[in-house]
């Protein structure tokens, strides 16, 4: 009877995750992508539309800001503002249309595989079933799927949008005044290397959250289901269940204040570098100014240009966390689709004649099939 009980427990307590990342993973990737192809071509260029017209209106303030000053005509700086205007309503636009594209490649991305696996999976050994955790199974199906999902359409849209609109602001402000660019860059690594810290925090946390969660609903599949609520009920272990499940909801409660904080502090060091970072422009910018070097509006254009290339730089120095956490997701969903089942039905049968058959044995011979053929050791 305990020994019983332990190999619940033990399974209950298994790892659910694979050992490690596969070589040909993002070759795998690319070809459920594939399908999607002319989505993520014309997502492509939304974002970097979007991010063209991002790095434009700093340019256009700057020049209202040259208009004013110079005393030029109201005309002129009335057909700036509108010019402005239009490109806020045309970039909120793109964005309509960015989310629409980004939205029907995630879906249509979670469907393709959710069929996959869930047509391979009909095809596995009445055995596999009796080994794997309906939990830890269908945790695949849902958890990983959407998780690779979501990562990779925002990885895709973060890495392209951030690309081009950093490539684009460094240029400009290099054209515009490259003293005030490398000043502004000396509080670069102030910022991106606390942000890759936190982010590779925050990443950890994270999977470690999506694994407890993959534990709590595995709990609550087996345990609310006729056989495991017996089981438990006959080895007196309500209580145990209880502050198992207690234990793991408390550590992502936990998880999820220090994954809020983390976030607060970041956002906060983000706020105060490239508050500090406007400031060394606005000095240096408005000394030249004074001296006749640079025009006022050009240290405007420089100060609005500036968040145009902090971000991004911030979002691209976490990118190589958000690629593994999706390369993660779709890797536990390629080890189901890669576990073969032990018979396959051929691509062109042979008909059975008509009339009588006979069969004949020569030197058959009968083995159980090991655990390897047939499960995971992941999902046992």
């Amino acid at each position: 009877m305990e020994n019983t009980w332990s190999l619940l427990h033990g399974a209950m307590n298994a790892a659910d995750t694979p050992t490690g990342l596969r070589r040909g993973t993002v070759r795998r990737v690319a070809r459920f992508a594939r399908p999607h192809w002319r989505r993520l071509a014309v997502f492509g260029v939304l974002t970097v539309v979007s991010a063209v017209l991002a790095v434009s209106t700093p340019l256009l303030a700057g020049r209202v800001v040259d208009v004013i000053v110079g005393d030029g005509a109201a005309t002129t700086v009335v057909w700036l503002a509108l010019l402005i205007a239009g490109i806020a309503v045309a970039d909120a636009g793109v964005g309509l249309a960015e989310r629409w594209q980004s939205a029907h490649i995630g879906e249509g991305l979670i469907f393709d595989l959710r069929r996959a696996v869930f047509e391979h999976v009909q095809r596995m050994p009445i055995a596999f079933f009796a080994r794997s955790r309906t939990g830890a199974l269908v945790s695949r199906l849902n958890n990983d799927v959407i998780g690779a999902q979501r990562t990779f359409t925002a990885t895709l849209s973060g890495l392209v949008t951030n690309v081009v609109q950093l490539l684009l602001s460094f240029a400009v402000m290099v054209t515009l005044s490259w003293q005030v660019t490398l000043l502004a860059l000396a509080l670069l690594p102030v910022f991106v290397l606390p942000a890759r810290r936190i982010g590779r925090r925050m990443a950890a946390l994270q999977h470690e959250a999506a694994g407890l969660n993959a534990s709590m609903t595995d709990q609550m599949t087996e345990r609310f289901s006729a056989p495991g609520a017996t089981l438990v009920k006959l080895f007196g272990r309500p209580d145990v269940e209880v502050d198992e499940f207690g234990a793991r909801a408390g550590r992502v409660r936990d998880i999820g204040v220090r994954t809020a904080m983390l976030t607060r502090w970041f956002m906060t060091n983000l706020t105060l570098v490239s508050a500090l970072a406007q400031a060394l422009v606005y000095g240096l910018g408005g000394w030249l100014a004074l001296r006749g070097t640079l025009d006022a509006g050009t240290v405007v254009s420089l100060a609005l240009l500036l968040t145009r290339l902090y971000t991004p730089l911030t979002a691209l120095a976490n990118v190589r966390v958000d690629v593994m956490t999706a390369l993660v997701s779709f890797e536990r969903i390629f080890e189901v689709l890669d576990l073969r089942p032990m018979l396959t039905e051929t691509d062109r049968p042979t008909p059975l004649p008509d009339g009588g058959v006979s069969l004949e044995f020569h030197d058959v011979r009968f083995a159980y099939p090991s655990a390897e053929q047939y499960s995971l050791a992941s999902l046992e």
